[in-house]
């Protein structure tokens, strides 16, 4: 029976997501300071935490689209995930001076490696639906988000060896300063 290798992969994406929180944060204190409004860039890197919990990034491709990944640590089950989603901003729920909130959209991919300490491990790949809600600052390169999915994805060999389809749910709440 293999020892179960979650805690370390845990303690090292904990460093690790604590090294970029504090280098978020100063960056958007520094910023924020200036007080002044600033031309935000179109690629973002930051936390989420939630199903997944790890980094998160977004790069836009267009105004009203683009593209958010996010690799981490799925404490439901246990293990690594990595997902990515190509997204659209259709509708605007509010837009003042100082910050916009915008409504995202649209289809994903997620590839997990399920390491929940019993015997065996196993990956499933799926697809994702995310929908979620943006508040967008404009005086400072920053944005904070919550979003739920829904997923269904195939499971690559389980616990008791069999394959199949399985239906799960993710949730996020996270923040990105863009460059």
């Amino acid at each position: 029976m293999r020892p179960p290798r979650v805690f370390g992969t845990v303690v090292a994406m904990s460093r690790a997501l604590v090294a970029s929180g504090v280098v978020v944060v100063v960056l958007a204190l520094a910023q924020a300071a200036r007080a002044q409004p600033v031309e935000k860039g179109t690629f973002g890197v930051g936390l989420m935490i939630g199903e997944p919990t790890g980094i998160a990034a977004k790069l836009y491709l267009d105004d009203d689209t683009a593209i958010q990944g996010v690799v981490g640590g799925a404490f439901i089950g246990g293990g690594i995930a990595v997902q990515a989603d190509y997204l659209w901003h259709p509708w605007i729920l509010e837009d003042r001076d100082s910050f916009t909130l915008p409504v995202y959209l649209g289809p994903g991919l997620r590839v997990i490696d399920y390491r929940d300490g019993r015997e065996e491990d196993f990956f499933a790949i799926g697809l994702r639906v995310v929908a979620g809600i943006l508040f967008d600052f404009k005086e400072v390169p920053l944005d904070v988000f919550i979003e739920v999915a829904g997923i269904g994805e195939y499971q690559l060999g389980s616990i008791a060896d069999e394959k199949g389809l399985a239906a799960g749910f993710g949730a996020g709440l996270g923040a990105r300063y863009y460059f």
